[in-house]
């Protein structure tokens, strides 16, 4: 009974390793694509379209930049880091 529980431990172990792999690898993927775009993205003149920009502006402008954030992170989707950077440079 103990290896049999042992045994199961392991397996267990082991998938959510090989899952972790798995995802790490998606991530470094996603990453190499996401700078690629910015790359065409620059080289076109384009910017990213920011959704309630206007209500972010006027947040910042109003030195609530928490607030700003927040709604960065909302309206985006955003990353806690990705939507104080974007709110930064808004300012």
């Amino acid at each position: 009974m103990d290896i049999a529980i042992l045994f199961c431990t392991c397996v267990v172990v082991l998938g959510v390793a090989s899952i972790q792999t798995q995802l790490t690898r998606s991530d470094r993927r996603v990453a190499r694509v996401e700078r690629k775009l910015d790359t065409v993205m620059r080289h076109l003149g384009l910017e990213e379209e920011v959704p309630r920009k206007d209500e972010i502006l006027a947040l910042v402008r109003d030195g609530k930049q928490v607030q700003a954030i927040k709604l960065y992170r909302e309206a985006t989707g955003a990353g806690l880091v990705e939507a104080k950077q974007a709110v930064d440079a808004m300012s």
